[in-house]
């Protein structure tokens, strides 16, 4: 079954009942229990399970061709979740051009538990297989990353981790599964903030694990979401499941729409670079191309000047949207460095991009206004 009939169908079925084509939201927290004390129905406690979690959860395992997935009730959350799934002691290696929230986490919250990390550019093998420990059990990818849309390799660092006896999880937020399949390329574990394009309507908050085996390590995320109640609720699971039947033809348009305004705005002369994966000059654009179907809605772009022409041109910007977060129909634009933590990599002078569905011509015409001097 092709990827859009799997989006529309997945996880979906017409109601026995009523016969109703659009999924019911089952909100009850708790579930009747049979005289034999049998569960017939299959649910007990929605913090357990959920009718609207369980279908969502069939959805995105089969969305990126995995054995199982969970859900949680955000995208970080999920992150939390497989760290948490380490033992104190397990060594972890992590991008350091990734979202600054996943860095948060492993410097403040597990280091001091005993599990550490090391942060190296993930895009540079020789850096990769440097940073290997006898301890090392996971490495961590986030492709493209977040500011910078650098591109990680996959199977290349599946290799290294595979030859160390570590597992690989891979951020696929921005590329979604429309793009690239990480468990098709050898990784163990997905993570996607589904807030973003899997949601798709900036309206619901959520988060993802798929997993490529039903193995021990799932089983560990499992019980932690299980037990811990990090849960989406029935309406949120459900607000996904209607973004994901359209999220093909969004992730498609927006990415077609990416790449042409990263052509015209790499001629401008009040831009210093762009990052974006579509276009030569992007230093793994070749990699990008052999392993993602599209390049992506999400560019940044670093504005001559510095940080005070940076901001400037965000805000004469009259379609794009001054916001944080990214995938929605609506176009957004972001100083990140501004929304980071001081120790920030970021350049002062770059603005983040998320392309919506609005017509390409016009946030060409915003852009330019806003990248022309005052």
């Amino acid at each position: 079954m092709r990827f859009e009939t799997l989006a529309v169908h997945a996880g979906q079925h017409v109601d026995g009942a009523t016969r109703a084509v659009s999924q019911s939201i089952h909100v009850s927290t708790t579930f009747e229990r049979a005289a034999d004390l049998t569960y017939p129905g299959g649910h007990v406690y929605s913090r357990t399970s959920n009718p609207n979690r369980d279908a969502l959860e069939h959805c995105l395992a089969a969305l990126d061709g995995g054995a199982q997935a969970a859900v949680f009730a955000s995208g970080q959350a999920a992150t939390m979740t497989i760290f948490q799934a380490l033992a104190p002691g397990d060594h972890v290696i992590a991008p350091n051009d990734a979202y600054f929230g996943t860095g948060k986490l492993l410097r403040e919250v597990f280091a001091p538990l005993g599990i550490p990390t090391t942060f190296v550019d993930l895009t540079d093998t020789a850096a990769v297989q440097g940073a290997v420990r006898p301890e090392t059990k996971l490495i961590w990818i986030e492709s493209p990353s977040n500011p910078l849309l650098r591109v990680t390799d996959i199977a290349a660092v599946v290799a290294i981790a595979r030859r160390a006896g570590a597992l690989v999880a891979c951020d696929n937020t921005w590329a979604t599964p429309v793009l690239c399949r990480p468990i098709e390329l050898g990784a163990d574990l997905v993570m996607h903030a589904t807030t973003k394009y899997l949601g798709g309507h900036s309206d619901v908050l959520g988060g993802a694990v798929i997993a490529r085996e039903d193995g021990a390590m799932f089983e560990r995320i499992r019980l932690l979401q299980r037990s811990g109640g990090a849960v989406p609720s029935p309406f949120d699971c459900w607000l996904v499941m209607r973004g994901v039947r359209t999220v093909a033809y969004r992730v498609r348009a927006q990415s077609d729409s990416a790449l042409a305004i990263a052509r015209h705005v790499e001629t401008n002369p009040a831009v210093e670079a762009v990052h974006y994966p579509g276009l030569p000059s992007h230093a793994a654009h070749a990699v990008a191309a052999r392993q993602m179907s599209g390049f992506g809605g999400m560019m940044s772009i670093q504005v001559r000047g510095g940080r005070a022409a940076a901001i400037a041109v965000a805000a004469r910007c009259e379609i794009f949207t001054r916001a944080t977060s990214l995938g929605g129909p609506e176009s957004l634009i972001e100083h990140r460095e501004s929304v980071e933590p001081p120790e920030t990599k970021t350049p002062a002078n770059l603005l983040r991009i998320s392309i919506g569905l609005e017509h390409r011509d016009d946030l060409i015409a915003d852009l330019d206004r806003a990248l022309s001097p005052v």
